[in-house]
C-alpha cells in the first residue's frame, strides 16, 4: 500500500518506520522543516532502541521517505494517517488545532475514495466531526498504545488493534495491513474507539495512583509496598503492571488523558470523582517526595547541591514532558538549592528547560561531587546495582532518596546510609 503519515513525532514516526518495514510504501510529512531536514540527514529526534537503523535500512530500499510536501505526500497515497499531537489547554480539555489543521487541509485537496486513520488522541465525536469534513473519505480512528522505550515491539506485536468506523470497506483494507502484526482486531463505531483509548490510559493511571496511595499507608503503618505488589500481583484479576509505587505517572499521554477525560465528563454532566483522586494522588506523590528532602535538610536549602539521577519521564527513552524530574529540580531551585544532573539519553531535553541554572554530568558518579545527597528519580538500568562505596565517598552525607525504589533499605542502613524511599518499613 502506498501510505502517507502527517506528524512525525513519536507517534507518527514509529508508525512510519513499521509499515515501511512490513513492506508497504511510506511518506512521513511534516511542515517542521528542520525536523525533517533532520530526518533526511539521518539525525532522529527521539530515542527508542532499534529505531534509527529501521529507518537507516527503508531509506536504503527506497520505501521510506520524509518531505515537508504535504500535498505531494497526500496525492500519492491511497491511506493518510494523521498522527499530530493535542496538546492540553489550560482547563484540561485537549487542543485540536492541528488535527483540524491537517484535516482541513485535505478537505482543500478535493479528494476521493482516501482512508483517513486518525491516530491522534481526540475527545469523543471528533472522527464523526471528520468525517463529515471529509465526506469522499472514509475516515477510521485508530488508537495507538505504544509505550516508550518499547514502542517498535508494541506496533509489531500488539495486543490488539482497534479500529472505530461504520465504513466496512476502510476497515477491511486496515485488517490486511495489521493481520501481519495482529490477529486480535476488535472494531467498534468510533465514539467507543475514542472513549477506548481514553479508558485504557486512565485506567494504567489509576492503578499507580492507588498503589501510591497504599504506599502512603505503608510507611505509616510500618508494611513494606514490595512485598504488598508481590502479594496482590500474583491475582490474575490484578496483574503485573503499572504496581510499582512512586513518583507517579507522567510522559505526554497518562496526565494529559486524565484531564481530557475528567474535562470530557464534565461536559457531559459526569462528575469523574475517581479520575479527579488520581490526578490529584499524582500530583502529591512530588509533594510528598520533597516533604522527605526538606524534614531532612530543612526548607531553605541555601548553600545544598543535590545530585539527581534519572531525568526523563521513565526510563529508555529521552522524553521529559511531565516528568518528575521537572517538578522536582523547580522546587529545590526555588528553595534555593544548587543541582548537579545525570541521564543516559535526557539530558539535552532538560537543557532546554533549565539551561545554566543547573550542572550536567558526563557519568553518574561525577553527578555526586560536593552534592549533599543523591536524588533517584528515574529507574535506567545503570542505576540499579551502584557501587555504594563510591556514592558514600563522593557524597557530603550519606542520604540517598530513592523515588523508584530500587534498593533495599535494610542493606543501605547497614553500610551507613540514610535511605528514604517510597512505601517501605525500615527492615526491607
Amino acid at each position: 500500500m502506498k501510505i502517507t503519515i502527517i506528524g512525525t513525532g513519536y507517534v507518527g514516526l514509529t508508525t512510519g518506520v513499521c509499515l515501511s518495514d512490513a513492506g508497504h510504501q511510506v511518506i512521513c510529512a511534516d511542515s517542521d522543516i528542520d525536523k525533517i531536514n533532520s530526518l533526511n540527514n539521518g539525525v532522529i529526534p527521539i530515542y527508542e532502541y532499534g529505531l534509527e537503523d529501521i529507518i537507516n535500512r527503508n531509506i536504503k530500499i527506497s520505501r521510506l521517505f520524509f518531505t515537508n510536501d504535504i500535498k505531494m505526500a497526500v496525492e500519492k497515497s491511497d491511506i493518510i494517517y494523521i498522527t499530530v499531537d493535542t496538546p492540553q489547554n489550560e482547563d484540561g480539555s485537549a487542543n485540536l488545532r492541528n488535527v483540524y489543521g491537517v484535516v482541513e487541509y485535505i478537505s482543500g485537496l478535493l479528494l476521493k475514495n482516501k482512508i483517513v486513520v486518525l491516530k491522534s488522541t481526540v475527545p469523543v465525536g471528533t472522527t464523526d466531526k471528520i468525517q463529515n469534513i471529509l465526506k469522499g473519505c472514509s475516515v477510521v480512528y485508530n488508537p495507538e498504545f505504544l509505550r516508550q522505550g518499547s514502542a517498535l515491539n508494541d506496533f509489531m506485536h500488539p495486543e490488539r488493534i482497534i479500529l472505530g468506523s461504520n465504513s466496512v470497506d476502510a476497515v477491511n483494507v486496515l485488517k490486511e495491513i495489521y493481520g501481519k502484526f495482529c490477529k486480535n482486531i476488535i472494531v467498534m463505531d468510533s465514539k467507543s474507539a475514542e472513549i477506548t483509548k481514553y479508558a485504557a490510559n486512565t485506567f494504567l493511571s489509576a492503578k499507580i495512583s492507588f498503589m501510591n496511595e497504599i504506599a502512603q499507608i505503608c510507611e505509616k503503618s510500618g508494611a513494606n509496598i514490595e512485598m504488598v505488589k508481590e502479594g496482590i500481583s500474583a491475582d490474575s484479576r490484578i496483574g503485573e503492571g503499572f504496581l510499582s509505587a512512586g513518583l507517579g505517572y507522567g510522559g505526554s499521554c497518562f496526565p494529559k488523558d486524565v484531564n481530557a477525560l475528567i474535562y470530557t465528563a464534565s461536559e457531559l454532566g459526569v462528575s469523574a470523582d475517581i479520575l479527579k483522586a488520581v490526578n490529584k494522588r499524582n500530583k502529591l506523590q512530588i509533594t510528598l517526595f520533597l516533604q522527605k528532602i526538606t524534614d531532612r535538610f530543612g526548607t531553605d536549602l541555601s548553600g545544598k547541591t543535590f545530585a539527581i539521577w534519572g531525568l526523563s519521564y521513565k526510563p529508555n527513552t529521552n522524553d521529559t514532558r511531565n516528568a518528575p524530574s521537572v517538578a522536582v529540580i523547580n522546587d529545590l531551585i526555588e528553595k534555593g538549592a544548587k543541582i548537579t544532573v545525570y541521564d543516559p539519553r535526557a539530558v539535552d531535553n532538560i537543557k532546554k528547560i533549565f539551561g545554566s541554572k543547573i550542572n550536567y554530568a558526563s557519568n553518574m558518579y561525577d553527578a555526586l561531587n560536593y552534592a549533599d545527597a543523591l536524588l533517584l528519580i528515574t529507574e535506567w538500568n545503570e542505576f540499579k546495582n551502584p557501587d555504594f562505596e563510591i556514592i558514600k565517598s563522593k557524597l557530603n552525607y550519606p542520604v540517598i532518596f530513592d523515588g523508584r525504589n530500587l534498593y533495599i533499605k535494610n542493606n543501605l542502613n547497614n553500610i551507613g546510609f540514610e535511605y528514604y524511599c517510597v512505601g517501605k518499613a525500615v527492615n526491607s
